[in-house]
């Protein structure tokens, strides 16, 4: 690093909390200073420049510095950056909430607005419980979730997720959430993940309210990816003991699983909630949202303000960030899906050959999601891979021993060669 570089990453030590980050390690992993974004390239302060791999945290499905997105945002931002969405409305927010609902077809017509994604958990949680309260069943207050689920930080949210190194400290603070078997298509389970769900719903339905799922991959668990049979065989049986669906499409959703929600690869009809964040403003602006159908939205209107939901934050349903996320939208109704099974099919090309390598295992990939683990990884092995990878410009962040790729949507035949290359040389750098 160069001085100036080293003098912001000392700073930051010093003034930023860094989020999933363990302080005391930033001495021997220091932050990456970043000056600025061009496309899928980061630059950092001393020049050098690094690929995003991991859209940074899975939001920039365009790249940096897109700029039909930032213009969207510069024009939104000179007629009206913000007004309360609670007895105002504005058109960024209706035609977004519109544009969502004809996209499932009409089924899931109601949006509401929130900040990020762990947000957006919270606000299905409670519609959902307070659903079958306004209905009489205040008894129907129990969530269900999967093994290795992550949906988010926050109390509720951390209540239905199972990974422990996010929960553990926080235990005794949770409410006391179902954990059934999660299926996992390297080990061919899917159907008695199932049949575990169906014990506990015939067992447990009266109390139960909902059901929340990552479709088709279980992100923080390490990419474990499973078939869409599964979920047509969930939303079955949530139907046959009257118990909501949610699908947190929050990194899932915008295209990444080759579909715009992962849930159109099902053939079942659609949940009763659908969560989306992350990239739906393409990685510039914090929005969340919750879709769900008239019958929820029913079980809310009345004259009654205690029966309404009773939910908000300062900004829901910002100006700005529907405007943003208008203009992802219109990437995709300009055919960004078509480009997107392209683009995975030069990673799947590209990456085959690494197949080979005797400590991976379990190469797989849906979408332009794209993951491996390796057998026998060292100690601190993401850390160290991390590290590694910054040498062959790769910004990358494994999860355990799992390494994997979410890149934007702008992957070339030379920019897939590129990273097959990269990941197979930082690969052989920790493993040696």
């Amino acid at each position: 690093m160069t001085s100036s570089t080293q003098d912001l990453a000392t700073r930051s030590r010093a003034a930023v909390w860094h989020p999933c980050t363990q302080m005391a390690r930033l001495a021997d992993v220091p932050p990456l200073p970043i000056a600025r974004g061009d496309g899928a390239w980061l630059f950092g302060t001393d020049g050098r420049r690094y690929f995003d791999a991991n859209s940074s945290w899975w939001v920039n499905l365009f790249g940096h510095s897109d700029k039909p997105l930032i213009a969207a945002i510069k024009h939104q931002l000179d007629t009206l950056p913000h007004v309360m969405l609670a007895g105002c409305t504005h058109e960024p927010a209706v035609r977004l909430g519109e544009r969502l609902s004809a996209r499932t077809g009409g089924a899931l017509g109601h949006v509401f607005f929130g900040s990020d994604g762990a947000s957006a958990v919270e606000i299905a949680l409670k519609q959902s419980f307070h659903t079958w309260k306004n209905r009489g069943q205040p008894d129907k207050r129990e969530f269900v979730c999967l093994q290795n689920s992550y949906h988010g930080e926050t109390l509720g949210a951390l209540s239905v997720t199972d990974v422990q190194v996010f929960r553990d400290a926080y235990d005794p603070l949770l409410m006391r959430a179902h954990i059934v078997p999660s299926p996992d298509a390297r080990r061919g389970n899917e159907a008695e993940a199932l049949a575990a769900m169906r014990a506990l719903l015939a067992e447990r339905h009266a109390q139960i309210a909902c059901v929340i799922v990552e479709p088709l991959i279980q992100g923080a668990a390490g990419m474990v990816m499973y078939a869409p049979e599964y979920l047509t065989g969930l939303r079955e049986l949530t139907r046959e003991f009257n118990v909501h669906l949610i699908a947190d499409e929050i990194a899932v959703g915008c295209g990444r699983t080759g579909t715009f929600f992962a849930w159109e690869q099902t053939q079942a009809e659609w949940p009763d909630f659908v969560l989306l964040s992350k990239g739906i403003t393409g990685g510039t602006m914090p929005l969340s949202l919750v879709l769900t159908t008239d019958d929820v939205f029913a079980a809310f209107w009345s004259e009654d303000v205690t029966r309404g939901f009773l939910h908000s934050h300062s900004y829901t349903g910002n100006p700005l960030a529907c405007a943003a996320a208008n203009a992802v939208l219109d990437r995709f109704d300009a055919g960004q899906l078509d480009d997107n099974r392209a683009q995975a099919d030069r990673l799947a090309r590209a990456f085959a050959p690494l197949a080979e390598h005797p400590r991976l295992r379990h190469l797989r990939q849906r979408g332009m999601i794209l993951a491996f683990d390796v057998a026998d990884a060292p100690p601190r092995f993401a850390e160290r891979f991390h590290l590694a990878a910054r040498e062959h410009e790769l910004l990358i962040r494994p999860i355990g021993s799992t390494v994997y790729l979410m890149p934007p949507y702008l992957i070339a035949d030379d920019t897939a060669a590129f990273l097959a290359d990269g990941v197979a040389k930082t690969l052989n750098d920790v493993l040696a």
